[in-house]
Formats: structure tokens, C-alpha cells, sequence
């Protein structure tokens, strides 16, 4: 991943919308980006990620997969399946985060 300007987080907001099976990342109340994810009975596998090209570069990928993944580790105890290369390398960055690959499995 490449190198990040931090974003001041009082202009950030995470959402989860479930109805869609997603996360967005608002930033200055504007939709930028999204994670999108399917649920089964027996996984959680995020699917795809997105960042407004005119956004990118800020942090905001990153603080949006740090947020779905917290929230799947509360909401739920199935294992999550990386199927976007952008959280799986996430996942690979974050030690604290691959119990979550393997957990009630």
C-alpha cells in the first residue's frame, strides 16, 4: 500500500449499511468510498473496496477496513474471508486482525 497522508478524523464518518451489505466512508458529509461485503451462515467475505480517485491517498481506505473489521469482530463470530486484495493486505499489515481469518472454524 502506499505511503498516507493522515485525514483529520473530525472529517471522517464510518457507516454501516447493512440493508446493502456495506460500509461507506463519508468525508465532509460526501460519500467516498465504500466496502462491500456478503454474509453466510458460516463466513463474512468482503468483496470489494472503493475510494474516490480524488480522495485517495488520505487514509481513508484504511480507516474504513479498520472499521468493518472491528465491527464484524463485535457483531459477529464468524471468520472473515479477504476476498478484495485491499483488505486482505490490510490484514496482512495488521497482526492484531488475523484472528479473525481463522476464528470458530
Amino acid at each position: 500500500m502506499a505511503a498516507e497522508a493522515a485525514i483529520d478524523p473530525e472529517r471522517v464518518e464510518v457507516q454501516h449499511e447493512p440493508a446493502l451489505s456495506r460500509y461507506t466512508v463519508w468525508l465532509d458529509d460526501r460519500n467516498v468510498g465504500l466496502l462491500d461485503y456478503v454474509t453466510t451462515g458460516r463466513e463474512i467475505r468482503f468483496t470489494h473496496s472503493e475510494i474516490d480517485p480524488a480522495e485517495r491517498h488520505q487514509g481513508l481506505a484504511s480507516v474504513l477496513t479498520e472499521y468493518a473489521l472491528n465491527d464484524v469482530r463485535v457483531r459477529t463470530d464468524l471468520p472473515v474471508v479477504p476476498a478484495c486484495p485491499y483488505v486482505a493486505d490490510w490484514i496482512d499489515e495488521h497482526a492484531e486482525y488475523q484472528d479473525l481469518l481463522t476464528r470458530g472454524r
